[in-house]
């Protein structure tokens, strides 16, 4: 099995957090995005990452990958098969996240392009985001559960770009269960394994 990859892709991050923890045996492609090789553009004509050659299929959305390889192996319940509640409730972040989370992280993290308001003005926007994912961590280590889900793999690259534009703010900003989150995943050994260069 092969997955074209780009290292600093948030899309691409979760792809190889939920293989890596799945156990899968992967090869992973590293993809120039300004050479892309023309297996990738063969499987994939719309040359974006991740890509995910099974043998058997072709999987071109970082969740549909994250869903195939928990599938195949979950033995800390990412899924919350246990909790459908929760499972649910993951579903609805995630979709949050990819939708309403990541234009706020684009005008944020590019506020030069987008000289209508400041920087300060965008990361303002995506605050109710960040005091509710703050609420959910509450007395537990992860968004849903003791214990990882589909939900915190999923929604922590962006986080981590998030994070990155303004570290000094985010150090000291009023999210500090968010904060141990995210430092915790950061220097957790599967994150470690799957950004490895």
């Amino acid at each position: 099995m092969i997955l074209y990859s780009f290292r600093r892709c948030p899309w691409a991050m979760r792809a190889r957090l939920a293989l890596r923890y799945a156990g899968c045996d992967v090869q992973v492609h590293e993809v120039k995005m300004k050479e892309k090789p023309a297996e990738l553009l063969a499987l994939s004509p719309k040359g974006t990452v991740p890509v995910l050659d099974t043998g058997d299929a072709v999987l071109e959305e970082s969740l549909d990958i994250m869903r195939w390889a928990l599938a195949r192996h979950d033995p800390e319940d990412w899924r919350l098969q246990a909790d459908p509640a929760a499972a649910r409730q993951a579903e609805t972040l995630i979709a949050r996240n990819d939708g309403t989370f990541k234009a706020q992280v684009n005008l944020y993290k590019y506020a030069e392009r987008y000289p209508e308001h400041t920087r300060a003005h965008y990361r303002a926007q995506a605050e109710p985001w960040l005091a509710e994912l703050e609420r959910l961590l509450e007395g537990r280590p992860y968004l849903l559960a003791a214990h990882p889900s589909l939900a915190d793999a999923a929604l922590l690259p962006l986080m981590r770009q998030f994070a990155g534009v303004e570290p000094e703010w985010f150090t000291e900003a009023a999210y500090p269960r968010l904060r141990s989150w995210l430092q915790g995943w950061l220097a957790s050994p599967l994150f470690k394994a799957v950004m490895a260069k």
